[in-house]
């Protein structure tokens, strides 16, 4: 039985390693016409890319069966994802996925941490790679033939150590959606879904509690300031997105803020440019969540989808 892949950062003393990737990844893909010029890297091009960014190798059973590269702009603001690429017995195993999400969050870490978007370069010959990168939360942002060029912000994590300075966070949030944004919300029973939310109706200034919406699915919070209405949204006893399309949240969508719990995996379709936020709580060392007493920190991830995030500052 196969372990979990393991992803790695890895430096210049990783070029040989990843030029074994780039090579396997590219030699068998279509011929395009011009050639891509990922097969003319050298160990010395990989490792002077890697002395100057990063890059990531993943492992299948101690073999290195994937990679990417980091490159940082001169100003430390854009990231491109290059030479991303999976060896032919990694294929269709969600991998690809996973060593992006992994690439976005080392993408935060270089240039001084100044680093906010990412960038990769899909063949127009090849549409599904644009497509890949579609799911994954980039947006075409340009066209240089033969490529295509997309782009997304880059993720956040963030500690937060009290629902106090979770209903902070949700008030910068508030200071940056408007009508039409949709947020995704997903985490563990408890973790402080409801809590963000009440802190973001409070900041949005709408009428009515917002408290966990259990029994009843969809909840509309109008506005009391002339701003976006809040819908409030718990996707927990869904049974998927076609039971989440007869709630018809559509009449709603343009005119207000949607926040649906539980919602990661049916909910991303309603926008095209979705924020996703995952809080986790601290982990004891039995893998379940600590038993901190009052001081019990989350951690939130804002994943921004979509041109819609991009150049908006999450964070402050």
């Amino acid at each position: 039985m196969r372990s979990e892949p393991t992803i790695e950062v890895v430096g210049p003393e990783g070029a040989a390693v990843v030029l074994e990737i780039v090579r396997a990844a590219f030699a068998d893909r279509e011929p395009l016409d011009p050639p891509t010029d990922a097969l003319a890297e050298t160990e010395e091009t990989i490792a002077a890319r890697l002395a100057a960014g990063a890059g990531l190798v993943a492992r299948i059973d101690g073999r290195p069966v994937a990679s990417v590269l980091l490159d940082a702009e001169p100003d430390g603001r854009t990231v491109h994802l290059r030479r991303f690429g999976l060896t032919p017995e990694a294929r269709g195993q969600g991998l690809a996925v996973a060593l992006v999400r992994e690439a976005l969050h080392a993408a935060t870490t270089l240039g001084d941490g100044r680093a906010e978007r990412a960038m990769v370069f899909a063949r127009e010959e090849l549409p599904r790679t644009a497509r890949f990168w579609r799911q994954q939360g980039f947006a075409e942002v340009g066209r240089t033939a033969p490529y295509v060029e997309l782009a997304r912000a880059l993720p956040r994590r963030i500690e937060v150590p009290t629902p106090e300075d979770m209903q902070a966070l949700a008030t910068r949030i508030a200071g940056v959606v408007g009508a039409g944004d949709v947020l995704v919300l997903s985490g563990d029973l408890g973790a402080g879904k409801t809590t963000f939310t009440q802190g973001l109706g409070a900041a949005l200034q709408v009428r009515g509690a917002i408290t966990s919406p259990t029994f009843v699915i969809s909840r509309v919070h109008p506005s009391l300031v002339g701003g976006p209405d809040l819908v409030h949204v718990d996707a927990y006893r869904l049974g998927g997105a076609a039971e989440l399309d007869d709630l018809d949240l559509d009449t709603d969508l343009d005119r207000a803020v949607t926040v649906v719990e539980w919602g990661e995996g049916l909910a991303e379709d309603l926008a095209d440019s979705p924020l996703e936020i995952r809080i986790t709580r601290a982990v004891g060392a039995d893998g379940d969540a600590a038993d901190t007493g009052d001081n019990d920190p989350r951690t939130v991830e804002l994943d921004p989808l979509g041109r819609r995030w991009l150049g908006v500052d999450l964070i402050g």
